[in-house]
């Protein structure tokens, strides 16, 4: 069901069944993306990581999902860089000048999947699973991941 608040304590019904009264309903904000989208990706990782099929350097399940978060996903929010005057912050890589623009003096923030836009999940989702299939995963819990998607 998809309603739109019109008012404090009113509501329109976008699309679906009407709430049924008396049921307690969580809502979220259609614009931000689901709650579910969000247990598919770190259910996805993790079954990705387990498997074993990835070729990412990661030891441990939190280094892997940096490097999916890196990669596949919507990337950094933010970078930071050490120079002569002190740490900086910036918004883009290319905003470090040259001299610091390396493994020694910058690094970057990670976007929280959390603060992903909704396109932003979608894209990071599709392109996981693609490596994923890419990769050979085709475990038990790799295709029940899928059907709850209804993939």
């Amino acid at each position: 069901m998809q309603v739109v608040i019109t008012a404090p304590g009113t509501y329109s019904i976008v699309s679906g069944a009407s709430p049924e009264p008396g049921a307690v309903y969580n809502l979220e904000d259609a614009a931000k993306g689901s709650s579910a989208q969000g247990r598919a990706f770190h259910a996805l990782m993790q079954e990705y990581f387990r498997t074993g099929l990835h070729s990412y350097p990661a030891k441990s399940f939190t280094e892997f999902r940096d490097y999916i978060k890196r990669d596949l996903g919507a990337g950094f929010e933010s970078f930071v860089y050490a120079s002569t005057e002190g740490v900086k912050k910036v918004a883009t890589r290319e905003e470090i000048p040259p001299e610091y623009n390396n493994k020694k003096y910058a690094m970057g923030r990670l976007k929280s999947y959390a603060d992903y836009t909704k396109k932003e999940r979608r894209e990071s989702l599709d392109r996981l699973i693609a490596e994923m299939i890419e990769a050979g995963v085709n475990s038990p819990k790799f295709a029940e991941i899928m059907q709850g998607m209804g993939q």
